[in-house]
């Protein structure tokens, strides 16, 4: 019993303390005790100083079970028996005492091997119960009522989050780079991108994006490579030293380059009036 509670105790001082730190440092996307090495470590140095303390203090009532008479012990354990404790515990696991074992022997012996006819803990039992329990409201709930399955749960939060992103992306859309850049294919962004090619980028590539001075935009050959990183990063940087176009990065914002290079990769294939030569290399994703 003494070995049992000392488990009980530490792992509760454990757990409890491990919560606490998950809820003061852990966040949505990594857990404290697995992210921050520091607090692994004092979890780790308070499990051995908790089990240090527990076997310093079974040592001591060791002394102290030495030291006694035999009446005060049977006193000692009567009193520990009949705590709140030693009663829920007597209960948890309906164990007959170690002089009245006597009477669940079983009658068979193997080798000098005697087996007791102990019931089931009841802790046991009411675990089982609620296993049970469990098993019929996840069937009723999953199966009879049609509960969102683990995938159908996975594809909303997915859902969500796509939306959260789209939100924050319209909150913030100076945070647009080379790297989460993405191709505007609905038609607001598509005329924005238009507006802005026709009041900028016509004179040197033609209002058909045919090309002009500039490259031909309507073709699949590309001189700084096609995909709509690389447009967004032309537009940004500009083109070739010397002879190629400004960098843009500093006229239009980073969501005005996104729709703009929507734009001219929503020319691909098209016909126009009077469509200059390919340059550059065939680009294929």
């Amino acid at each position: 019993m003494r070995n049992l509670l000392a488990l009980i105790r530490i792992l509760i001082i454990l757990g409890f303390v491990a919560l606490l730190l998950e809820y003061i440092y852990g966040t949505e996307e990594a857990s404290a005790i697995v992210s921050i090495p520091s607090i692994t470590i004092f979890l780790v140095f308070l499990a051995i100083v908790l089990i240090a303390v527990e076997m310093i203090n079974y040592r001591v009532e060791d002394i102290i079970d030495n030291l006694l008479t035999d009446e005060q012990k049977q006193q000692r354990e009567f009193q520990q028996q009949n705590s709140w404790w030693g009663r829920i515990y007597q209960k948890l696991i309906d164990q007959k005492p170690l002089e009245k074992e006597s009477e669940i022997i079983l009658d068979h012996n193997y080798d000098g091997i005697q087996e007791l006819d102990n019931n089931l803990p009841p802790w046991w039992k009411y675990l089982f119960y609620a296993c049970v329990i469990f098993a019929v409201i996840y069937l009723f709930k999953y199966e009879v009522f049609g509960g969102d399955s683990q995938k159908t749960e996975y594809e909303k939060e997915m859902n969500e989050a796509k939306l959260a992103i789209e939100a924050f992306k319209k909150a913030n859309p100076n945070l647009i780079n080379v790297d989460n850049i993405t191709f505007l294919n609905d038609e607001p962004n598509i005329q924005e991108g238009k507006s802005i090619f026709l009041a900028n980028c016509m004179v040197c590539h033609a209002p058909d994006g045919g090309g002009g001075i500039g490259p031909n935009l309507t073709d699949d050959h590309w001189v700084l490579g096609g995909g709509i990183k690389n447009i967004f990063h032309t537009i940004t940087e500009g083109g070739r030293a010397g002879k190629g176009m400004i960098a843009w990065k500093s006229k239009l914002s980073p969501k005005q380059r996104q729709q703009v290079a929507s734009y001219v990769l929503s020319l691909q294939g098209t016909t126009p009036a009077s469509p200059k030569a390919p340059e550059g290399d065939v680009w294929k994703e």
